[in-house]
């Protein structure tokens, strides 16, 4: 007999989809979407999560396992607005108390995630107010970025390349600064932040070597340079990739 403590039940599960394409879904993710008690995914009001759409190549829609989790605010407010940052603290906590009491009635939540979880995801925050009390399990998935380089056709790094992975929300001299020390970058949260990433990069030296990338592994996929890039539309799901250009054998 055992004195090994039993492991508690997990309930709690982030599970990583991938950059959007199902076929890089893991194994272990497509498992738990299969076997949970409830569904949940993050998306923007009056619309399906991107997260929930990948999931649907294997699960169909159940309105009895499924709790949509929309936000109140998303691009419309700047994030270093109090009319963002007061209301999503608030949906975070109202959500993790949503899926807390599943979890107090013994159902298995799991929250599908864009990506990895724990990259720029989220889902971070309900782990934050959750993990402490609920046994968790974070399940990794493939990166947008790693979708798009990919897709891209673009070696990141090579050698002794240091990669830095930028948010666009950051002030223009500091991505400058940040892109005039690095090897290789990746810049995220481009949205209104397009024009203010282009000069940024420009005053680095670096538009010429930069990559444009859309809904990578997507179906609408768009893969361009960003000189060719004729407008400032960039999506939620974009991003500029400028790979490394280091030691090759």
């Amino acid at each position: 007999m055992s004195l090994e403590p039993a492991k508690a039940r997990t309930l709690l599960f982030g599970v990583g989809l991938g950059p959007g394409d199902p076929d890089y879904m893991t194994i272990r993710a497509r498992d738990i979407i299969l076997r949970a008690d409830r569904l949940v995914h993050f998306c923007k009001r009056g619309r399906r999560g991107n997260a929930r759409v990948t999931a649907d190549a294997i699960i169909a829609p159940d309105a009895a396992r499924e709790i949509e989790l929309a936000f109140p605010v998303t691009i419309e407010v700047p994030v270093e607005d109090e009319g963002y940052s007061l209301p999503i603290a608030a949906f975070y906590d109202e959500s993790a108390a949503l899926l807390a009491a599943e979890m107090e009635a013994g159902r298995t939540v799991a929250v599908l995630c864009d990506g990895d979880p724990f990259f720029y995801g989220s889902f971070m925050h309900l782990w934050r107010r959750l993990s402490p009390r609920f046994p968790t399990e974070v399940v990794p998935g493939v990166t947008g970025m790693a979708g798009a380089w990919t897709r891209a056709n673009a070696p990141i790094t090579w050698g002794d390349d240091i990669l830095t992975v930028l948010p666009g929300t950051l002030p223009e001299a500091e991505l400058t600064r940040r892109l005039v020390d690095t090897d290789a970058a990746v810049i995220m949260k481009l949205g209104r932040n397009l024009p203010k990433v282009r000069r940024a990069l420009a005053a680095a030296g670096l538009v010429e070597r930069a990559v444009y990338v859309e809904r990578a592994t997507m179906a609408e996929q768009v893969v361009t340079k960003l000189s060719d890039k004729g407008d400032d539309e960039a999506p939620y799901f974009s991003m500029v990739l400028v790979p490394g250009e280091g030691r090759r054998l």
